[in-house]
């Protein structure tokens, strides 16, 4: 597994006004915006009149060579690629608020766009793009532009809430937005069409507006744009339902948008037009688009979806009186603002990467614990803090790794420690004696360890390839120790048997001696010698 890093950070300031007549206003209301052409070296305007601002400013990535321009219709064409370590470039005005980011990764001639919608504190945003592939990830574009501080729910939910598009569908219509039509968006959003993820074996039938006017659209504080009501999609058979299937993962809950109006002229009154919305499987709401606000006129409605356990999330619009009809439809991922590890622990794991001299391919970017749902760190386990403020570091694997180097003394900041496996890890230099993590489950077998065991082996933290150390240590609850099959020798010192073992392994050695008293009554109270 591989892991590279990108960094990129954004001063979220406006381009186009003062910031510092506007530093105390709504973002969204300053019109704040930013298109980055990442590695771009001049500014431009884009054929739709979209600004781009050249990349002399933001990124910690380095410019990729290559002398075709990549076919990006947002016109980002210098895609970056990453600079190790990345090098951080601070602004000092911004302007706190919520804000959508889109960004598109390349590929050879091809590539990704992934937007999400975060609140932004400090008005300065940290991007991090990290690849677990054999390739270092390429990014040819980040925009950001200022969103309503309430909107997608924030006055119920929270701002604390990174809101993931997993599909942001316009029905009846192709794709707009801002930078591949020149139709608006008051937070830049792009809408794709509804096929891809609608059943394709139901039949249906596009409507319009047919010239008449939408009322209703374009408000506070979501500002869905106008031309998302001017399509919709309807079942050709009455009896049919409208069915989609949405790409999740179960790992997390989603905001779900649906967008309506009631565009048929035919239809003048309610009652006329009923249908039920089942997700996944459950009958969430029933539908009545005229009785709720008349028609030609916008209709919103979202609902939040919890504790998944398959995908694709279906959803189906089931008629009970005429056909089902659809405007739009979104699908977002609530992530919650991910926990970071407890700092002092963040330190002792970057010094831990120096001094082990962990390789590029082991991930051992950013923060070791964060995001928890994805372990980017290899080898590096993390849980909660018993206060439920911080995550820790819990365990390190670092099995048959082949790396050099030695454990740094900042090693005894990780004071959450559990499990340390150096299997087949060569060790060059000596081991600090300054680990004072309890519970610790040493296991250093197979590992060429050779020499005498200490009179401190006891309380002893790690062992050094061909060094064994001499460690005094105090009030360490050590339960586990397997130094076996090594190439240790001597007698067995009486302060093996001083800490709290349950369990000894010195197998496949060449001690000699007689073992200690306080170690054989490992035996007789239930642990195991061997």
């Amino acid at each position: 597994m591989s892991h590279h890093l990108v960094r990129l950070f954004l001063l979220l300031s406006s381009v186009a006004i003062d910031a510092s007549s506007a530093l105390h206003s709504d973002p969204f209301t300053a019109g704040v915006g930013l298109n980055i052409d990442c590695g771009g070296t001049s500014n431009f305007t884009s054929e739709f009149g979209r600004p781009w601002v050249a990349d002399g400013y933001y990124s910690g990535g380095a410019v990729g060579g290559g002398a075709t321009p990549l076919p990006v219709a947002a016109g980002a064409h210098s895609p970056l690629v990453p600079l190790s370590p990345p090098a951080r470039r601070t602004a000092t005005r911004a302007l706190p608020g919520r804000y959508y980011l889109r960004t598109f990764t390349a590929a050879a001639r091809s590539g990704a766009y992934a937007d999400f919608i975060a609140a932004v504190p400090d008005g300065d945003a940290d991007l991090c793009f990290c690849s677990i592939a054999t390739d270092p990830p390429v990014i040819a574009s980040v925009e950001v532009a200022a969103i309503h501080p309430l909107a997608y729910g924030a006055a119920s939910t929270g701002v604390d809430l990174i809101l993931v598009n997993y599909g942001r569908l316009t029905a009846g219509s192709s794709l707009f937005g801002p930078g591949f039509t020149n139709d608006s968006d008051a937070f830049s959003r792009v809408w794709q069409p509804d096929a891809y993820f609608r059943r394709r074996d139901v039949p249906v039938k596009a409507l319009s507006t047919g010239g008449h006017q939408i009322l209703g659209a374009n408000q506070a504080p979501n500002y869905f744009p106008v031309k998302l009501y001017e399509t919709a999609v309807t079942t050709v058979n009455s009896a049919d339902a409208l069915v989609y299937l949405l790409p999740v993962d179960t790992r997390l809950d989603y905001m779900v948008w649906f967008h309506f109006a009631e565009i048929d002229s035919g239809v003048t009154m309610a009652g006329q037009r009923v249908f039920d919305v089942l997700i996944g499987g459950e009958n969430a709401t029933r539908i009545d688009i005229y009785k709720e606000v008349g028609g030609f006129i916008a209709f919103k409605w979202h609902y939040i979806v919890e504790n998944l356990t398959s995908t694709p999330l279906v959803v189906k619009l089931v008629p009970v009186v005429g056909k089902p009809i659809i405007c739009g439809l979104e699908n977002y991922a609530v992530v919650p603002l991910d926990l970071a590890t407890v700092p002092s622990q963040v330190m002792a794991m970057q010094a831990l990467k120096e001094s082990l001299q962990i390789p590029d391919r082991m991930g051992w970017h950013g923060d070791p614990c964060a995001p928890s749902t994805w372990d980017s760190w290899e080898g590096v386990t993390c849980h909660h803090s018993d206060n439920g403020q911080n995550l820790v570091v819990t365990q390190l694997d670092l099995d048959s790794q082949g790396l050099k180097g030695s454990i740094s003394d900042k090693i005894s900041l990780l004071t959450n420690l559990v499990s340390l496996y150096i299997w087949y890890v060569f060790i060059n230099s000596l081991i600090s004696c300054a680990y004072k993590a309890n519970n610790l489950d040493r296991n250093l077998s197979s590992n060429y360890l050779e020499g005498s065991l200490p009179s401190g082996l006891g309380r002893v933290s790690l062992v050094s390839l061909f060094i064994t150390l001499f460690c005094d240590f105090s009030n360490v609850s050590f339960l586990i120790r397997d130094l076996s099959s090594n190439q240790l020798t001597g007698s067995i010192p009486d302060s093996l048997g001083s800490s709290n073992l349950k369990v000894i392994l010195l197998n496949n050695n060449q001690l000699d001696g007689q073992v200690p008293e306080k170690l054989y009554s490992i035996g007789v109270h239930g642990g195991i010698i061997e």
